[in-house]
């Protein structure tokens, strides 16, 4: 996809701030230090459209992204490593079971694992969470330029294996390095605008 225009709306913490111009949505989930928000840079073709962070856990709202006038990126607050109090968790908890059970705009998922390690227990948690939603499912196993070519299979079978991935849901690996799998990416999310 040939990326024209990407633009910054807005953080929301619940239906009201929503947009309701009525085009599609596709969320971004993924621990707190997986990548999402070089993901998102490298796909858009943006250095810092979204800001990354070296201290996780900074995404707090539902932060949007329109893309081509067209369609949305939302990138959801990152689960695992955020140094926050249980309270705060909390409420993220209790806004993504609302975004994720009632936004009818919301048509996949991108949920982002680590490449380098088998799926923690909250990746699995996560990918469950999201099937019992029935919401299409993208997996891209980021961080690909950390390790050799030849673990890439062996690592993404524990993957598959772990979020009991079918043959015919996707795994893409990805870095956004070198902007491996940025294409099979794009293929993938197209179905969904």
């Amino acid at each position: 996809m040939k990326v024209n225009k990407a633009e910054y709306i807005i953080s929301a913490v619940g239906p009201a701030q929503y947009p309701n111009d009525g085009m599609p949505e596709i969320a971004l989930a993924g621990r707190s230090n997986v990548g999402k928000s070089s993901f998102i840079n490298k796909l858009l073709n943006r250095r810092n459209l979204v800001r990354t962070s070296e201290k996780p856990g900074k995404t707090q709202k539902l932060n949007y992204f329109r893309i081509n006038d067209a369609f949305y990126f939302v990138d959801v607050p990152g689960y695992g490593y955020a140094k926050v109090s249980k309270k705060e968790k909390a409420s993220w908890g209790h806004m993504l079971e609302k975004y994720f059970a009632e936004r009818d705009m919301l048509h996949a998922v991108v949920h982002l694992v680590d490449l380098r390690h088998p799926p923690s227990k909250e990746d699995i948690q996560m990918h469950e969470f999201l099937e019992y939603f029935e919401h299409p499912i993208i997996t891209i196993a980021t961080k690909a330029d950390k390790i050799g070519r030849n673990s890439y299979h062996k690592n993404g079978q524990i993957i598959a294996r772990d979020l009991g991935l079918r043959p015919d849901e996707p795994l893409i690996y990805f870095s956004s390095l070198s902007g491996l799998g940025k294409d099979e990416a794009w293929k993938e999310l197209e179905k969904y605008l």
